[in-house]
């Protein structure tokens, strides 16, 4: 599966996600700024479930109609530190295998999976 962190999502845990073999694309690197509208449309066209911490992803797709059939997991955990939080990420995805397609919440207690609306044409 292929990943595409948001800017705001923490250097530890892109870099040990990438130690672990996984394929993780970073906004923060490739294209800092770049609007969260070019971001979910790039994890869709490459393909990517978006990882962030950012809750406007939610706004965007359930509100606005923005595709996101790559698959979101929005993070709401809370991070006593950057390698605390690194290590709940690298735990979540192995989770899971149906990341695409749904728009999962991971908080302290576990994870929410809503299954996206059909993109509109």
């Amino acid at each position: 599966m292929r990943w595409l962190a948001d800017e705001n999502f923490p250097g530890d845990a892109v870099d040990l996600l990438r130690s672990r073999g996984w394929d993780v694309a970073w906004i923060r690197v490739d294209c800092p700024g770049l609007p969260d509208g070019q971001v979910l449309a790039r994890a869709v066209a490459e393909s990517r479930v978006l990882l962030t911490f950012d809750k406007g992803f939610g706004r965007l797709v359930f509100q606005c109609g923005h595709n996101a059939s790559c698959g979101v997991v929005l993070f709401r955990i809370s991070m006593p530190s950057s390698s605390v939080a690194a290590r709940k990420v690298l735990d979540t995805p192995g989770q899971r295998t149906d990341w695409p397609g749904h728009f999962s919440t991971v908080d302290d207690h576990g994870i929410r999976t809503v299954k996206l609306p059909e993109a509109k044409p």
